[in-house]
């Protein structure tokens, strides 16, 4: 099945963009935005909305449109299991893994963002999905932000933790490239590696990702906190070889 965005009229290829260039705002930075949209190929470019960012900077909303369809049959991704509910979380460690689970998450280097990392600790979660805070069969520790590597890999050590969350939030210039690369390093230093389940996860971080760079999983927008779990869980005893 041939697919193509659309906005008015199905297969109509309408695409917005938006996008800063590194000029002062003016009707010449609009005509810029539209020569740039037609150099990607659009056609029927036009200028939305534009503003000044700041001295010498100016962001631009585009509208346009492609000819360029996919085959929608030959798209491959790896599918999703469905996650176990907080309950069914619980009760598959009560049953296969026999005590607590010890995970530990942080969000790493210089990034001072918690609000991912929290939403999947935290008690309270968000959105009505209770953080693995409070799962009577997960021992959660949130380390909170700006946590080196060596840290978060000591902490893991000392609480003989079974799964580690890495959060990344800022991906500016790929530094979170940088440190999830930094710490599978860290890891496989330590000969650690093999003996921890390691999940990532950010608004900016799928699994394919996560697989290429040495992680176990990557969760990135939409998760919840039984997700992250059933994982970890599943994994464990996936690990273990007992059903």
């Amino acid at each position: 099945m041939m697919i193509r965005p659309y906005g008015d009229t199905l297969n109509d290829g309408a695409i917005q963009l938006s996008f800063t260039l590194p000029v002062e705002h003016s009707v010449r930075a609009d005509e810029a935005a539209v020569v740039y949209a037609r150099k990607l190929g659009f056609k029927s470019v036009e200028v939305v909305h534009s503003h000044p960012l700041s001295k010498g900077f100016s962001f631009f909303v585009v509208y346009g449109k492609t000819e360029i369809s996919i085959d929608f049959d030959k798209i491959v991704v790896e599918e999703v299991e469905k996650s176990l509910d907080f309950y069914e979380v619980n009760d598959f460690i009560k049953q296969h893994i026999r005590r607590k689970v010890v995970v530990i998450g942080a969000c790493t280097g210089t990034d001072a963002h918690t609000v991912g990392i929290d939403a999947i600790l935290n008690m309270k979660g968000f959105n009505q999905h209770y953080g693995l805070e409070r799962y009577p069969m997960i021992e959660a520790h949130n380390l909170g932000a700006q946590v080196g590597n060596e840290e978060l890999i000591n902490q893991a050590i000392k609480l003989k933790a079974d799964a580690v969350l890495v959060s990344q939030i800022v991906t500016q210039k790929e530094v979170h490239i940088q440190n999830l690369t930094n710490f599978i390093e860290l890891l496989e230093a330590e000969g650690l590696r093999s003996k921890l389940i390691v999940v990532a996860g950010g608004p900016r971080i799928n699994n394919k990702l996560a697989l290429e760079l040495g992680y176990d999983a990557g969760f990135g927008r939409g998760t919840y906190p039984e997700d992250v779990a059933s994982y970890v869980v599943k994994k464990m005893v996936e690990r273990s070889g007992t059903a």
